[in-house]
């Protein structure tokens, strides 16, 4: 029978059981999900000796984080910035609706005047931290909050936390604590600038009390399990300091609690960003749907706290909130918390407000009638203060500073908060670092084959382990490859998945006759014509934080292969390619956490203003996001300031493998699928057109492939936009994930072929260039590619660092002859193009040909 966490109907465990998994804990052996339901009904004497092995567990961590006899709390205050909310869940008193706020003289939303009046007057009794806490999206449900956010000059209601929080942050130098409920990755985005943690509560993965009538979240969208699951790891791929927790009590069986502890570890361990765990008893309310059902006991409280502890381990911060215990503290903290989570001496807590705060001295008094000492954190947990980048952004790194001890992370005893400047860091474009980079990479090579925080930057790469393992199991093929061949011959439009699945494995003489197929198809749709474009490559920096597992291109700022141009510098070198014949600069970057969103814009406008011929294909969709998110712009508005600046068309890169199985393998913190197919058809919408691209040969299958084609081809016909489609093989030698084990090392000559044909076909006649590779395959490889479907060799680059760092042993430039020579390989003519692909002007045919091979200010010139 199901054991109820309510302790309806329940079947005890047996003596044997409680026992054993007694012992288990005792010895710190790992426990399972069985094992921590059956710990979580101890009770008596069982439950003294789980409590003991628990706190001996938080007192190895303690003493291990340098803070040992030491239980935290927040001294904060508690602004509810709106109690509208979309969602009906039935234990809340919180939420309200517009009618009742009216009648009770209250607006929509807080007013500005009236959140920083409470901030203000926390700041003055010493609080640091400003716990901004609302209702999911209530302009989903309710039009009063959308007219509200409308009169005020709001997008919707993040735009109002985000700028809720810069002004905090200004007038009273208190720190945004963030619960605006669930959050997209953009979310994300938009706020990491502006807060230096936040948060959201899993409650629980009970399928069932969101999906039941009659259950707690039955008609609540935000509180899915997998939804709110999503949250926490966008949280982590953020690098957002993240506190989250379980509501026990609401209905849960021991074995979905338990199921939901280890959920929140594994979202810890692959992320290393939960700062800390709350475990709250549910205490029923009147005027609920729920005030007739019993609060969680006490015991059931300790308990779970204590398998908490066990699940969580040493390292994790447990909190639970001393107001919801009727002065039980001393049980607690035997359990295994250390943290008693805010407190606050000015406002209430608007979600119990029936359960006032304890004064800090009482909590104290008590911490110490136990042998703990109780000190003061800030919002943000100390180890993430101490770690710095990326888990910090720059704009914060001043108050946070000015509020924290530098030797513990902690609060300051005297600190005192007072509004300072939420800015951008100055100088953003100073150069520095290794600026030769573009020429050294080919003489020199990189300073090291990995970073030093190898281990910790990308999160934990045995969790990565299991779960590429499904994503890499290969598909079935049950299609007839000669029935999918004719289909191709015959009408490639008409292809099935299945078929096209078939195509994707196709080996020996059914590849031959693919490629055969494809080649054919390429000389119907645009001749033999084999184009090329004059172009230079200019990546401004590669200092990043982002975390791409495939990327050996990013560098912290201190690493020793890091480096910023300045905009002179990016201007200089568009001077030296439009010398030399070029038609375009490809400009993309790092993701510097020093550089505003507005940078961009600063690029694009040095390129043009020295050479206004030149056109700029620039920025990726992740760049775009960022830029957009730090200025606090919409994608469609900063791609418009964006093109006012000079920008022309934007490169389809960041999108690797569209299918976020595979992305979140690949990547730690880029942008989702979802977010890039925003972008792209944004772009296209504004008339500003790009490339598409496809990363393949690490942790995906052809089945991946297929799907990202198929996307591709979707958006082609919606939106017309996409120039080419770009195949990049995978360059696995000093790729994180290569070399931590996990992917294979890049596509074999086969994949290379099967994906160049079928690329050809797939997105046959909606996107009629098909680019291959050279930095990537060599004059050979790339021949190669051009008998398989594909119609051009991209640029002569001039300079290419991303792919040499990776471990590119074909160099970073290629003449027009050597361009026109791989043509020759494929009995090919050759020509050259802009970007669009239109005919190039005479003048800078006339210019490209007479500095052909001869680039001394640039680079060596390197063969093969």
């Amino acid at each position: 029978m199901t054991t109820s966490a309510q302790g309806n109907e329940s079947t005890p465990p047996t003596a044997n059981a409680m026992r054993r998994a007694l012992k288990r804990a005792r010895e710190g052996v790992a426990l399972d999900t069985a094992e921590a339901a059956v710990l979580l009904q101890a009770r008596g004497d069982d439950l003294m000796d789980l409590a003991a092995s628990a706190a001996r567990v938080r007192d190895a961590g303690l003493e291990a984080a340098g803070r040992p006899g030491v239980i935290t709390y927040s001294r904060s205050v508690f602004i509810p910035l709106t109690r509208l909310c979309r969602d009906k869940c039935h234990y809340c008193t919180f939420a309200t609706v517009p009618g009742k706020l009216r009648r009770e003289g209250h607006g929509m939303f807080m007013s500005p005047d009236e959140v920083l009046d409470i901030a203000r007057r926390g700041a003055e009794m010493g609080c640091k931290e400003a716990l901004i806490t609302l209702g999911d999206r209530p302009e989903d449900r309710w039009p009063e909050a959308r007219e509200w956010l409308e009169a005020e000059g709001y997008d919707d209601t993040i735009a109002y936390v985000r700028a809720m929080a810069i002004r905090i942050l200004e007038e009273t130098g208190l720190l945004p604590h963030l619960n605006p409920g669930v959050m997209s990755w953009t979310d994300f985005q938009r706020l990491k600038p502006v807060a230096p943690s936040m948060g959201m509560m899993l409650e629980t993965t009970s399928e069932r009390l969101w999906s039941e009538p009659g259950g707690p979240h039955y008609g609540s969208p935000d509180k899915e399990p997998a939804v709110r699951l999503r949250v926490l790891e966008d949280a982590g791929r953020s690098s957002v300091p993240f506190t989250s927790g379980l509501l026990i009590g609401i209905g849960e069986t021991y074995e979905e609690r338990a199921e939901s502890l280890f959920a929140l570890r594994r979202v810890s361990r692959s992320y290393h960003g939960v700062q800390e765990v709350i475990v709250q008893n549910f205490r029923a309310k009147p005027d609920t749907a729920m005030r007739g059902m019993p609060d969680a006991e006490l015991d059931d409280l300790v308990a779970t706290v204590a398998v908490a502890r066990h699940i969580l381990g040493p390292s994790g911060c447990i909190q639970a909130p001393p107001n919801l215990v009727d002065a039980e503290y001393e049980r607690l903290i035997g359990a295994g918390i250390d943290d008693w989570g805010g407190v606050s001496p000015l406002t209430p807590d608007h979600v119990n407000p029936e359960r006032p705060w304890p004064q800090v001295d009482e909590l104290a008094e008590r911490s110490a009638a136990v042998g703990f000492a109780l000190r003061e954190r800030l919002a943000v947990y100390p180890e993430f203060i101490q770690r710095g980048e990326p888990w910090l952004d720059p704009r914060l790194l001043p108050h946070v500073r000015a509020l924290a001890d530098p030797a513990t992370g902690l609060a300051r005893p005297d600190a005192r908060p007072a509004g300072l400047p939420w800015q951008e860091p100055d100088e953003a474009f100073s150069p520095s670092g290794r600026t030769d980079l573009h020429r050294t990479i080919d003489t020199e090579g990189r300073t090291g084959d990995r970073r030093d925080d190898f281990d910790e930057v990308y999160g934990d790469w045995e969790a990565l382990r299991e779960a590429a393992a499904p994503g890499m199991v290969p598909s079935r093929i049950d299609a007839d490859v000669k029935a999918a061949l004719a289909q191709a011959a015959d009408d490639p439009t008409k292809l099935t998945d299945p078929e096209a699945l078939a195509l994707l494995h196709a080996d020996g003489p059914a590849l031959d006759a693919l490629t055969r197929i494809a080649d054919d198809l390429r000389r119907a749709a645009v001749g033999d014509d084999v184009t090329y474009i004059v172009t230079r490559n200019i990546n401004f920096t590669n200092v990043c934080y982002t975390g791409c597992r495939f990327c050996a291109f990013a560098q912290r700022r201190t690493d020793a292969d890091a480096y910023t141009l300045s905009l002179d510098q990016v201007a200089d070198r568009a001077q030296q390619a439009w010398d030399v014949g070029a038609v375009e600069v490809c400009m993309q970057g790092g993701i510097h956490p020093d550089l505003p969103g507005t940078a961009y814009f600063d690029v694009a406008r040095a390129v043009k203003e020295r050479v206004p011929g030149m056109h700029v294909h620039a920025f990726s969709p992740m760049e775009v996001v960022n830029g957009a998110t730090r200025t606090g712009m919409s994608i469609r508005e900063w791609l418009t300031a964006a093109r006012e600046a000079g920008l022309d068309t934007i490169p389809g890169t960041a999108a690797e493998i569209l299918d976020d199985e595979v992305r979140w393998i690949l990547t730690k913190g880029k942008l989702p699928t979802a977010t890039w197919v925003e972008v792209i058809k944004t772009a296209h919408e504004l008339g500003i057109r790009s490339s598409s691209t496809m990363m393949y040969g690490h942790v995906d299958q052809p089945r991946h492939w297929l799907g990202h084609l198929r996307l591709l081809a979707e958006i082609q016909q919606e939106t017309g936009g996409f120039t080419e489609f770009v195949t990049l093989p995978f360059i696995h030698t000093n790729a994180p994930v290569y070399l931590a084990g996990i992917a294979r090392p890049g596509p074999t000559t086969r994949d290379n072929r099967a994906v160049t044909a079928m690329a050809r076909i797939l997105l046959h006649p909606h996107i009629p260039n098909i680019q291959t590779s050279w930095v990537k395959l060599g004059t050979e490889g790339a021949a190669e590619m051009l008998r398989s479907g594909a119609n051009d060799l991209g640029g002569t680059l001039m300079e290419e660092t991303i792919s040499r760092m990776a471990g590119s042993s074909y160099g970073s430039y290629r003449s027009i002859q050597d361009l026109i020579g791989i043509a020759d390989l494929a009995g090919r003519p050759a020509r050259p193009r802009t970007t669009t692909y239109a005919n190039v002007p005479e003048e800078r045919q006339t210019a490209a040909l007479a500095s052909d091979g001869h680039l001394p200010e640039l680079l060596p010139v390197l063969g093969d």
